[in-house]
């Protein structure tokens, strides 16, 4: 038997020794690739991963101690360890969810994809415990591949610094693909600040520290000068050997860098953190797309999402088609070539969202913020202002973030900006967060915003290229998949394109005077895109036009 086979839950691996956890370790990255590779999924981000969910499994006792995975999608190998095994339908109907799910198991919590939101969870959660008066649990967010680049981990870290007993401990998972590594060679090489860090996260230590402050400051002008030297020295020497940056700043006690493929060090690092009782940073530097070749050999993503492959390859099983992102990717280059004031901008989704191609021929053009959809539409305002028009392409499920920057900063200052939502409605296994279902919704309400949805890629060539002339906001959304045949019209009106006629000889009547889709009518900043037509026999099937 294998040792996976006999892993039923966390507490079978407490009783593993460090060369079963190691065998162990290898037999996961096998069953990942393996399972992955028929159903499609995140296997880099997992694959990067496996050490370190054996070690947060070893040493906190979930669920009574509360894990929680930023994003989601690093959460497989977590699957495997709590009863998870069956991988056969991943992200299918009746399988496992490609995400958290508390429908399946006790050990999640968090059931969405959005990213920096762990870290608030973890501060809610740590309190309720307070609260409650509970004093022997502790709250683990595992964050990291891009999620520290959104504005909302750092406003959770902010509050959750403000109080020394606060029972959080913050796993920053490094993998060097989206959050700036740390160099910590010299951490992990002398063990004189190995024992530095051991020393620094004691209560006795930190109880010590205190006396020797107060009796410092107590002692008049020698004593206060005294005691200032002693705290530069030991910051100078935690400076030099500690890349603890802004984490101690905050007044977070900082472990590591520890190496996240080395359980026995991150055992002792997840240890003393945990029995520390206050708010620590553990920062783990690990390899995305660990132990398989094709993706440590992948620069683009390191097989961050994939389809069906080959596992002995890493090929795709079946070629993807062209698809809608690859019609918005090549036009948007093309617009970019004719009109030098055309700025990409993405939120840590390059190619994903199809700005790959104008990064690669126009790099000073294209701006890719990290996750932080908020600032994405707001700087894309001022850069407007600035007499630019900002592309603005994001996941349809991911403008949610941003409706407030979309109303007050874009819209109420009329700015000329296009939003491009790529996989609008119902996104399939990508899971229930991922389905771009509130767009239509949000836009409807936003004044002076045109709204266009495109029905083949010719007409989102065109409607793209309309967008980028209007002197105010405009929104394109396209579906996930493949770009169906060209639909050609029968008749084209100023506001409307009939594709279908019940009786094309009968008189075409009804047709509003409308000046864009998705509104009713003027709104307080212009015109915008809305009325459906009136009820006709005449019309099946019609798709609104917009137009400068």
């Amino acid at each position: 038997m294998t040792i996976l086979s006999k892993v039923n839950g966390p507490r079978d691996l407490k009783v593993l020794s460090q060369h079963q956890l190691t065998t162990l370790a290898e037999e996961i990255r096998s069953f990942l690739v393996e399972s992955v590779s028929r159903t499609g999924g995140h296997l880099g981000p997992n694959l990067g991963v496996v050490e370190l969910t054996i070690a947060l499994h070893r040493v906190f006792d979930s669920p009574r101690d509360t894990i929680i995975f930023d994003t989601g999608h690093q959460s497989y190998v977590h699957k495997i360890l709590t009863g998870r095994t069956n991988f056969a339908a991943l992200r299918q109907a009746g399988g496992l969810s490609g995400y958290p799910s508390r429908a399946e198991s006790g050990h999640d919590v968090v059931e969405n994809s959005h990213a920096t939101t762990a870290l608030s969870w973890a501060d809610g959660i740590a309190r309720g415990l307070q609260l409650r008066g509970i004093e022997d649990r502790r709250v683990v967010a595992v964050i990291g591949d891009g999620a520290m680049t959104g504005g909302m981990a750092w406003e959770a870290l902010n509050n959750i610094a403000e109080d020394p007993e606060r029972p959080v401990v913050i796993v920053l998972n490094d993998n060097g693909r989206s959050y700036a590594p740390t160099i910590g060679g010299m951490v992990r090489r002398f063990d004189p600040v190995r024992r530095l860090d051991t020393l620094r996260i004691n209560r006795n230590y930190e109880q010590l520290m205190d006396r020797t402050k107060r009796a410092l400051q107590d002692a008049g002008t020698p004593g206060k000068m005294a005691y200032g030297a002693l705290h530069s020295l030991k910051k100078g020497v935690k400076d030099i050997f500690i890349d603890a940056g802004v984490f101690d700043s905050l007044g977070l006690k900082y472990i590591g860098p520890v190496d996240g493929h080395d359980m026995p060090e991150l055992e002792e690092a997840l240890t003393l953190a945990r029995d520390y009782g206050g708010p620590v940073v553990v920062h783990a530097i690990t390899e995305k797309g660990r132990g398989y070749k094709p993706a440590e050999e992948d620069e683009a993503d390191r097989f961050h999402a994939i389809g069906a492959i080959h596992p002995e390859t890493g090929l795709p099983i079946v070629p993807e088609r062209f698809g809608w992102t690859s019609v918005f990717a090549r036009e948007i280059r093309k617009l970019a070539r004719q009109n030098a004031s055309l700025v990409g901008i993405t939120a840590a989704m390059l190619r994903p969202v199809g700005l790959g191609l104008f990064k690669d021929e126009f790099p000073s053009r294209v701006i890719d913020v990290g996750i932080a959809e908020q600032h994405a539409l707001t700087m894309a305002a001022g850069l407007a202002f600035s007499g630019f028009h900002p592309v603005v392409a994001l996941y349809a499920t991911f403008l949610n973030r941003g409706f407030d920057q979309m109303l007050m900063d874009v819209a109420l200052h009329k700015a000329p900006i296009t939003i491009c939502l790529d996989r609008a409605g119902i996104t399939g296994n990508d899971g229930a967060s991922h389905n771009g279902m509130w767009d239509l919704s949000l836009g409807a309400i936003i004044p002076g915003l045109r709204v266009a949805a495109p029905r083949d890629g010719e007409r989102l060539r065109e409607l793209l290229g309309e967008a980028t002339q209007v002197e105010g906001p405009t929104l394109l959304r396209y579906p996930k998949g493949e770009v169906p045949e060209e639909i050609p019209a029968l008749h084209r009106l100023p506001q409307v394109d009939i594709i279908h006629e019940t009786f094309p000889s009968a008189p075409v009547r009804g047709v509003p005077d409308s000046d864009a889709v998705g509104g009713r009518g003027e709104g307080a900043g212009g015109s915008r895109m809305g009325d459906s037509l009136p009820a006709s026999p005449w019309f099946r099937l019609v798709r609104w036009h917009m137009r400068p």
